[in-house]
């Protein structure tokens, strides 16, 4: 028996394989082709490896083995290879993770593009959310700031004990102002040789040999510098994150949804964040950072440094409320839909009969002061300035009661009961953030509106949708790779491959040109 040579007479006219192959034949290569040297004849081409990678991952296959074997196999990847020989692993990997993120982005946009004028994205509503998915990394490789900051002055103290005992014995002078530095000890370590080679001192190793006080402490001085230089490092990699993995360095550790020991320990991971439109994933960029609010900002940045098209309407959850975030929006000239971190709690009986809160007080704008429910009065009496993780100064106004001695309603209006200073003597005290409550009252009338309940309706099915067909339907759980720049791009193929199952089922299901889930009237 012998298999039929020619493939296009086995797949049907409707595979989504076929769809695929159009999509890559459209698109500029160029800048793929130029990161190889050259290309070896009776091999797979850039364009080739473009499509199996893309084709695996369409059908959740990442390992670069597992790839190899459906090109031997598949009559699918067959048709994508176009009678080459098979790829081997090793060549897989060197495209996934030596050329492709090299040009990663630029085709993630061309693949926006490409549905924006095909009419399958609205280029008005996005939909913004954040995940974190696990890194390619020891989970027990951790390095976290603070304790090695502790270390850090930890050992310093004990440098300059050491350094003005050797300021006494040898007359070495290192220590101004009871500090040192690692400039300084690496000079006092240059006397103490220089003194060894005047006196003509051996140093001596091994059991049974007896070394003197100056081997003693410059081996001790020399333990001191490796260790500063070590806790120098650590700092310099952490930089402004709490913690990094020593075999990704780039990997953070953060609290994730799956903890296989029940315990609520970190891992290291990255915080993925996606902007879906029409169902599609149109933009996606690799933060750092633990929470979502610090990373909104950096996706839009990149995002319209890519796109030629720019969002009207930017729509996400409680995470990304910030004063910073509500005014660089603003300032783009976009509407932001932003669920208030307030939301819910808001809608209690309990919030609503707070007194003690400023929203329940009544405000009077020309002589800018509160009113409590006992008629007195919460005037401005200072600024406080709060500088963010980004370098934004908040700045928000204190208000305080004069007097509130003899008031009835004092135990449910001041609340804290770690002050020093008794009840009795204590006066109301408000925090308020003129700015960002103003912006929160807008928005708050945005997403209450009939477009922004359908708008929140949308967020939920469309932004919560693609994470879980991303980790449930094409189980990707957890990267392959290290370094934020591999990470990225493998974020980028799995988003790819998923937007092309998603125009396929579109075109099998007739819904083409859908943007939007229209609410149900009851």
């Amino acid at each position: 028996m012998v298999l039929p040579l020619n493939l296009e007479t086995i797949i049907p006219s409707d595979d989504k394989v076929r769809l695929l192959s159009q999509f890559v034949e459209e698109l500029d290569l160029t800048d793929l082709y130029r990161t190889y040297g050259r290309v070896r004849k009776n091999t797979a081409t850039p364009r080739q490896m473009l499509k199996i990678v893309l084709y695996a991952a369409m059908n959740r296959l990442y390992s670069s083995r597992d790839i190899e074997t459906a090109c031997r196999r598949d009559i699918n990847f067959m048709f994508l290879l176009e009678g080459s020989p098979a790829p081997d692993h090793a060549t897989i990997a060197r495209f996934k993770y030596l050329h492709f993120p090299e040009v990663a982005e630029k085709y993630l946009a061309a693949m926006t593009e490409w549905l924006y004028l095909c009419g399958e994205i609205s280029g008005k509503d996005i939909f913004i959310d954040g995940t974190k998915i696990e890194s390619c990394a020891n989970r027990y490789t951790f390095v976290w700031k603070k304790a090695v900051t502790k270390n850090q002055a930890k050992l310093m103290a004990k440098a300059v004990t050491l350094v003005e005992q050797c300021e006494e014995v040898y007359g070495v002078q290192a220590v101004h102002d009871g500090t040192v530095t690692l400039h300084k000890l690496k000079k006092v370590r240059k006397k103490l040789y220089k003194l060894r080679e005047e006196e003509g001192i051996t140093f001596v190793h091994g059991i049974g040999k007896r070394k003197n006080q100056l081997q003693r402490d410059i081996e001790l001085l020399e333990s001191y510098i490796d260790r500063l230089k070590q806790y120098t490092n650590h700092i310099h990699v952490c930089g402004d994150r709490n913690s990094y993995s020593k075999t990704d360095p780039d990997a953070t550790f953060m609290r994730m949804k799956e903890d296989h020991m029940l315990n609520g320990q970190l891992k290291p991971a990255y915080n993925l964040q996606q902007g879906v439109d029409s169902e599609f994933i149109i933009w996606l960029t690799i933060s750092q950072k633990t929470t979502d609010a610090n990373a909104l900002i950096p996706f839009m940045r990149s995002m319209e440094e890519h796109l030629g098209f720019r969002y009207t309407n930017i729509v996400a959850d409680a995470g990304y409320e910030s004063e910073e975030n509500y005014i660089y929006l603003e300032a783009n000239g976009q509407v932001a839909f932003i669920k208030p971190n307030n939301y819910e709690i808001s809608k209690t009986r309990k919030y609503k009969k707070d007194i003690g809160r400023p929203e329940n007080m009544d405000y009077d704008p020309e002589e800018d002061r509160y009113t409590c429910i006992n008629g007195r009065h919460l005037t401005a009496t200072g600024i406080r300035k709060h500088k963010t993780a980004s370098g934004y100064v908040r700045k928000a106004t204190i208000y305080t009661c004069a007097d509130c001695s003899g008031c009835p309603f004092k135990g449910s209006c001041i609340k804290g009961n770690n002050s020093h200073t008794p009840m009795e003597l204590r006066n109301k005290h408000l925090e308020v953030a003129r700015t960002m409550m103003e912006h929160r009252e807008r928005c708050m009338e945005r997403i209450t509106s009939e477009e922004g309940c359908m708008l929140r309706m949308n967020r939920s099915i469309q932004a919560e949708g693609s994470f879980s067909e991303t980790k449930e339907g094409m189980k990707f759980r957890r990267y392959l790779s290290r370094g934020k720049k591999n990470v990225l791009a493998e974020s980028i193929i799995v988003a790819m491959a998923r937007n092309i199952n998603k125009l396929h089922a579109k075109i099998q299901s007739g819904r083409n040109g859908q943007h939007l889930y229209s609410l149900q009237s009851a």
